[in-house]
Formats: C-alpha cells, sequence, structure tokens
C-alpha cells in the first residue's frame, strides 16, 4: 500500500454499526493531489479487501470531517474512484464499493531501473526552464512560431469583456473557437459539428480525459513503440495495461497489432497517422484503411493523435475522416504552430460520447481557460495564420535535412526518414556498449548543457540501439555534434 495508508480509527461514522471511519495519512507535503492520495488509498483498500463488495462508503461531509479536506475534494475523488468502476452510486443513498478487483488485474509497475529515471526527466524535456541547449525538447523558438501574430493575439484576448470575468466559461470550451475549428476540420477533412467539440488543456488532458472515460484499471491499451513519452505514465497512472505495436519507416506492424487485438482484447488504441512522434513518419491510406478494419472486428476505440496535421501533407491519411468519428476520437493541439504556453487542446468525437467526456471534464478540474482559447482563436482566425504555418513547414523541411545531414557527419543514422515535422530520430548502429545507453549519454550531455531525449523516453523496450530523438530546430548545433563525436 502506498504512503496513504490507513493509520488508526477517529470516532466518525462508519458503515459497519459499532465501528469507526479510519483516518487516512494524507500527507500534504508529498508530491501530488490531495485527491491522488486519496483514490489511491481507497483503491488500495478495495485492492486487499479491506472494503468488501456492498459496503457503504462515508458521506461526503462525513468523509471529509475525519480527515480534514474539503467537500470538493471529496467529490472529485468519489467520482474519479466512480469511474474506475471501484465505487457505485445509489441515488440518495450515497456511494458503495462496487466490486473487489483481483490483484492479478492491476497493470504492473515498470521496471524502477527504466520507468522512474524516465519520469524524473520528464519535467527538463517540458519545462522550457532550463539553460540548457533544447534539442530533446517537443517546442520550436519562438520566433519561429510568429511571435507577433501570437503576442497580438494574447493582447487581444486580455480585453475579454467584464461580464465574462464572472462564472468559469462555457464547459465545452470557447464558443468561436469551437465553431472556428469545426468550420476548419469541416472544410479540410470530415464533417463535425460545433457541439461535437470539446476543448483541453492540451493533448495530454484530451488523453487523460479518454482514459478516464473509457478504461478501468486492468484494461489493455495499445499503443505505438516508440511513441509518445508522457502517454506510456499517463496510461500506467490510470492502472491500465500498455501493449507496444512496432512502428518504423513503413508504419505499424499490422500482424503483431492483429495478434493482439486478437489475443488481449484492448478497449483502445492512440495512434500517430500523419508525423509520428518520435520517427516522423505516417501512414499510408491503406494502413489506415487495416487499422480501422482490426478496430472493428475486434470493438476497440482509436484515439487519433492528430496534433501535426498542419504540418502535414495535403491528402495524407486521416482515419477520423475515413471513420466519420463513430470509432475514432481525434485529438487536435495549437502547440506545435502557435506555442505550447497558450495550453489548448480540442476532442472530436461522436455525439453519443461528448457528454460523458464532458461530465468526466468537469468532474476532474471545471472548465478550461477562456482567455487562452480566445487567444487561439484570435491567432488562427487572423488573415496571415495560414501564411505563417507555411513558413514553419519551409523553416522545418530546411532544419531536418541540416540535421540529418550533421547526424550523419558523425556515422548517426535516422531510424526512419521523417515525412514532416519537427523530430529526427537517429542513433548509432548495434547494441549499446556496456554503460553507454542513451539514458547514461543523456546524463553526460546534461552535465555539459544539452538537453537529450533517448531513445528509452520513447518506448517500453530496452532499445537494440542507441538513439535520441531530436528536435531538428536545434540539432545542427556545433556544441551538440562536438559532444557526440565524443561519445563513439
Amino acid at each position: 500500500m502506498d504512503e496513504a495508508v490507513l493509520t488508526g480509527d477517529v470516532p466518525c461514522e462508519n458503515p459497519a454499526p459499532g465501528s469507526a471511519w479510519p483516518v487516512l495519512a494524507i500527507d500534504r507535503a508529498r508530491r501530488g493531489s490531495l485527491v491522488d492520495q486519496i483514490v489511491g488509498a481507497i483503491s488500495s483498500m478495495v485492492n486487499e479487501r479491506q472494503l468488501g463488495s456492498g459496503t457503504k462508503m462515508p458521506s461526503v461531509r462525513q468523509f471529509a470531517k475525519c480527515n480534514a479536506v474539503s467537500t470538493f475534494t471529496v467529490v472529485e475523488a468519489y467520482e474519479r474512484l466512480h469511474q474506475l468502476g471501484l465505487l457505485s452510486s445509489r441515488r440518495g443513498s450515497g456511494f458503495f464499493v462496487a466490486r473487489s478487483l483481483p490483484q492479478a488485474h492491476i497493470a504492473p509497475a515498470a521496471p524502477p531501473s527504466l520507468q522512474s529515471e524516465i519520469d524524473a526527466l520528464a519535467p527538463d524535456l517540458y519545462s522550457g526552464q532550463g539553460e540548457a541547449l533544447p534539442v530533446g525538447a517537443g517546442w520550436l523558438p519562438p520566433e519561429w512560431y510568429g511571435e507577433n501574430t501570437i503576442l497580438d493575439a494574447v493582447r487581444h484576448a486580455m480585453k475579454i469583456p467584464a461580464s465574462r470575468l464572472r462564472g468559469y466559461g462555457h464547459p465545452l470550451g470557447f464558443p468561436s473557437l469551437r465553431q472556428h475549428l469545426a468550420a476548419s476540420l469541416s472544410g479540410e477533412l470530415f464533417a463535425v459539428e460545433p457541439d461535437q467539440v470539446l476543448l483541453t488543456h492540451g493533448a495530454t488532458h484530451a488523453f487523460d480525459l479518454v482514459l478516464r472515460t473509457l478504461t478501468r484499471p486492468g484494461d489493455v491499451v495499445l499503443v505505438e513503440d516508440p511513441g509518445y513519452s508522457n502517454l506510456l505514465s499517463l496510461v500506467r497512472h490510470h492502472g491500465c495495461i500498455p501493449v507496444g505495436i512496432p512502428r518504423g519507416e513503413n508504419g505499424l506492424d499490422m500482424e503483431e497489432l492483429a495478434r493482439q487485438a486478437a489475443g488481449r482484447q484492448p478497449k483502445l488504441m492512440f495512434v500517430n497517422t500523419v508525423l509520428q512522434n518520435p520517427l516522423g513518419t505516417s501512414l499510408s491510406q491503406a494502413q489506415a484503411h487495416r487499422l480501422l478494419a482490426l478496430a472493428e472486428q475486434y470493438d476497440f476505440w482509436l484515439v487519433e493523435d492528430d496534433i501535426y496535421r498542419e504540418l502535414a501533407a495535403p491528402g495524407d491519411a486521416s482515419l477520423a475522416a475515413m471513420d466519420g468519428l463513430r470509432r475514432v476520437i481525434r485529438v487536435g493541439s495549437f502547440s506545435k504552430t502557435l506555442s505550447p504556453v497558450l495550453r489548448v487542446g480540442s476532442l472530436c468525437a461522436s455525439p453519443s460520447l461528448v457528454p460523458e467526456l464532458l461530465r468526466v471534464k468537469m468532474v476532474a478540474g471545471l472548465t478550461t481557460s477562456e482567455i487562452n482559447e480566445r487567444a487561439v482563436f484570435h491567432a488562427t482566425s487572423a488573415r496571415g495564420y495560414r501564411r505563417m504555418v507555411e513558413r514553419l513547414a519551409e523553416q522545418l523541411a530546411d532544419a531536418r535535412e541540416r540535421t540529418i545531414e550533421a547526424l550523419g557527419s558523425i556515422g548517426m543514422a535516422p531510424l526512419a526518414r521523417p515525412r514532416g515535422g519537427m523530430f529526427v530520430s537517429a542513433g548509432w548502429p548495434g547494441a549499446p556498449a556496456p554503460g553507454r545507453s542513451g539514458r547514461a549519454i543523456a546524463d553526460a550531455a546534461l552535465k555539459a548543457g544539452i538537453l537529450l531525449a533517448p531513445g528509452e523516453f520513447f518506448t517500453q523496450r530496452e532499445p537494440g540501439s542507441t538513439w535520441f530523438r531530436f528536435n531538428a530546430a536545434y540539432a545542427a548545433n556545433p556544441q551538440l555534434l562536438d559532444f557526440l563525436r565524443a561519445q563513439r
């Protein structure tokens, strides 16, 4: 059991006659929210049979009083436990333990030697606050985004009417941005109504909402391998079991996908159709059709991570367009064409699924930032936005070529030839020498003022070679090349 274990009883009413509800050892100095600690503690109690099926939970007010937390914290914790399938609710009667999950159904933790080190690297890769050369990061130099366009949009957004300063904003997100996004998608990819668009705090928040809504602990979730690094940690955080499907130069290993789908009964799969992170490759139309057919055959959802769509070639495969949002949930973001600091993403889903996604969004964090969404609306609807994106794609094309050439000069080759986007994944052939893993080299690089993203960050397996994901905007740098040359 984790740190939020039960430590003693207090005279608070408990479902069992004559007993008291134990106080949770909530550590307010511990990293992570109070809600996470409560959910973890009660999950452990259910899994270890300390709470049997049908046990009545304390009322929200009773639980809050016993544990000295707010009723809002308890409501969110109970709702999350309900979503996980551990609690059920009965109108007028409160919450009850729904079932006791066998321990075998809980996803095994990743090996500490790999996953814990990867998680420790994440703050450096995402914060943007350090002084190190951000070769492994996922953002571009601010001037590449069109600083004037973004700053003008932020200034415009700050002129929000005084009447909009009360309340939390529209639950689905700023209406004008949803209408603009729906119109753009309908004109370029697939028909979608504004009420099918749910705005989020970026793509990762969208992934979290999907996992909260559609999965329970023990469910199998298919992911690409290599794939988006933060997604693996998120899937495990929800108690699900990530199963990697190999992806390479020619796309997904469809035969392995069919085997895993037949044998593991996955609940859903996350997939980058175009400009996949970290390889920069795109699925062919034929592979996209095969993927949809397998999802239909084995009855699992497809979550299309489509955040690089604006940088992709016209006519590239779109699962959402092929499927019409029946089985596909499309995730978008503006972090790659505007700025990641705005933290605005989107979910597009079927009309039957949006209400439940919206309910989970409100339970987990209420509405998203209308000011950020107004800024994105003003930036993306500005006359010069399309041309800005075109210039960005041209800059990235030049940078990728320079990166591949520079890395080739020191003996590093791409894992796959990227079709576009901002990344080149490349490494040295052959198995890593003892003590020369990607992670070890990344540690040494950080001490030298260079932030690298090693292959271990993107795969569930120990990589067969030493490779890194390079941000093309920063990679053709003499400081980096000199460092890498010394590692051969």
